[in-house]
């Protein structure tokens, strides 16, 4: 243990130079003892202020594994007057009435299950706060906008437990429920049912990002434009909340792999591998992420707010756990797949070398899901790998024949015209048409405003030829111009790189959608997080 405590040390220092930034704070546990941490760089820039292992930081998302933990055990272990009410999953179930609205659970079947999985259908509150205007600066609330947004919350993208979506909401609702069926608050049931039984000793739950504990600082920026203090006005909880440090996080990873051994442990309960309403294996559940990392299963989750990037990955087969967090945004998760992919090479795991397939030119470029009506795009990525850009994030493809390619969550089939994708996460297959390159000049009718009654919001664009702008107005007021691009037919992109969340949605496709006398009547705009959203000409 001495010589692989020695090399995992020599390996987290190697990590602040390859991943620069104002801070951070890695760990790597295995067998439940702490066999390395390093810390580096400043918890405040300003102030001069050096990151410690102590420093609290938002852990944002991984707060989501921690509400199923409560769930399960509220479940095992209701409070006394859940007890005497009886069915606990059946309160639960009641919770929702109120918060979700009624027409949803009745034609939809909408369920506890559903939520905890991100198999819900419901489209993600952060991407969708932007078509309410929001500034990405601005103030969002618990107690008034949440409620805002759950009332235009009253369609779905997708039937509940068919496919896959990360969104937030499915997390706040959980939150709401659960604070209604106990009377007590989140914060309250996770100090006395997490925190303390794991030794989480400065954990706390924070919902408002404008009143994080000091001295922690998150950053905006790189190196090459420099690193500005990142601003956060929104309030959450349930979706994430809770700040821990890094002794906190080494705490939990030793409690969870306390938990591993016991196959009813409330850990266990959540890390089962779920399913979709088919029967095909889902790849999330419970705010769990099940992803192979060099052909190895582990189970993780990020947390990401402006300034902050943070992730924790483990390695049940090799009893191995790895924490990083970050005051800065580089991705968190490369860099533990760095920690972790080091390590597996030195137990001598190595892949085998591929044959060179030639990526074809005609493979590139942009395509359009008439399903879901997104555009995404197909780049060379190198001997052998393609790009693709659908969700959130470039996902790279490993060419194994002449015209088909493979990554450990999807599958794509080449053509000249279309790419057809086997989205494992996503439970879908899209089959993807090329939008051709423009031939003729662009049209000059696409400005005006727009509506969409469902949601209450107003579009409006701006501009001609190839450069359009577009705003939204709703509940939170009237959010920036956005850049256009045009890709071709009549589809565009709109750039989002900065939202309230972190990462913002990206490119949202704009879709203009004309008459039998080609005049343009509506619009349908959608990211992977909020789809098909339909917009009215005014």
């Amino acid at each position: 243990m001495a010589g692989f405590s020695r090399h995992i040390l020599e390996l987290l220092e190697k990590v602040p130079s390859l991943y620069r930034g104002p801070g951070g704070a890695v760990a790597v546990l295995r067998d439940g003892e702490l066999v390395g941490e390093h810390v580096w760089g400043y918890a405040n820039l300003e102030k001069r202020i050096p990151l410690e292992s102590s420093a609290l930081m938002p852990i944002c998302s991984i707060t989501k594994q921690m509400l199923c933990m409560i769930l399960v055990d509220l479940e095992r272990n209701p409070t006394s007057e859940m007890a005497k009410r009886g069915d606990v999953r059946q309160q639960l179930a009641d919770g929702l009435r109120g918060i979700v609205q009624e027409e949803l659970l009745e034609d939809t079947g909408l369920n506890i299950e559903n939520l905890c999985n991100n198999q819900s259908g419901i489209r993600d509150y952060w991407a969708m706060s932007m078509f309410w205007g929001t500034q990405p600066e601005g103030v969002f609330t618990l107690s008034e906008d949440v409620k805002k947004a759950l009332s235009r919350t009253k369609s779905l993208h997708f039937p509940p437990g068919t496919q896959y979506a990360y969104s937030n909401l499915n997390f706040n609702i959980l939150a709401r429920v659960v604070e209604k069926v106990t009377g007590s608050t989140l914060g309250d049931l996770l100090a006395e049912r997490l925190f303390s039984p794991a030794r989480m000793e400065t954990a706390a739950f924070c919902e408002d990002n404008a009143h994080l504990p000091g001295p922690c600082v998150g950053y905006e920026g790189n190196e090459s434009f420099g690193f500005i203090p990142a601003v956060n006005r929104v309030q959450w909880s349930g979706d994430a909340g809770v700040v821990a440090s890094l002794k906190d996080m080494i705490a939990y990873e030793q409690y969870l792999d306390k938990s591993w051994s016991d196959e009813q442990s409330l850990y266990r309960a959540i890390a089962k591998v779920p399913s979709f309403q088919d029967g095909a294996t889902a790849r999330y559940g419970h705010g769990l992420a099940h992803v192979k990392v060099g052909g190895v299963s582990t189970i993780g989750h990020g947390g990401s707010l402006r300034g902050y990037c943070l992730h924790r990955l483990q390695v049940p087969s090799e009893r191995l756990a790895i924490v990083v967090m970050l005051n800065h945004e580089i991705d968190a998760e490369t860099i533990a797949e760095y920690i972790l992919k080091n390590i597996l090479n030195m137990n001598q795991l190595a892949s085998s070398p591929l044959n060179e397939i030639i990526v074809s030119r005609s493979w590139l470029g942009t395509f359009f899901d008439p399903d879901a009506q997104l555009a995404l795009t197909v780049r060379d990525a190198g001997p052998n790998r393609v790009s693709i850009r659908y969700s959130d994030h470039d996902e790279t493809v490993v060419l194994v024949d002449a015209n088909k390619g493979s990554s450990e969550t999807m599958s794509a089939i080449f053509s000249d015209d279309s790419i057809q994708l086997h989205r494992q996460d996503d439970n879908r297959v899209v089959n993807a048409r090329r939008i051709p390159s423009p031939t003729e000049p662009i049209k000059n009718d696409y400005a005006g405003q727009y509506r969409c009654e469902e949601i209450d919001s107003l579009f409006t664009c701006t501009g001609t030829g190839g450069m359009l702008y577009g705003s939204f107005e709703g509940f939170l007021g009237h959010g920036p111009m956005h850049l256009m691009r045009y890709l071709g037919e009549d589809i565009w992109f709109l750039t989002c790189p900065r939202g309230l969340d972190a990462p913002a949605p990206g490119d949202w496709t704009v879709v203009f959608q004309r008459d039998e006398n080609d005049a343009i009547v509506s619009i349908v705009i959608g990211c992977w997080l909020a789809r098909n959203v339909r917009f009215s000409r005014l």
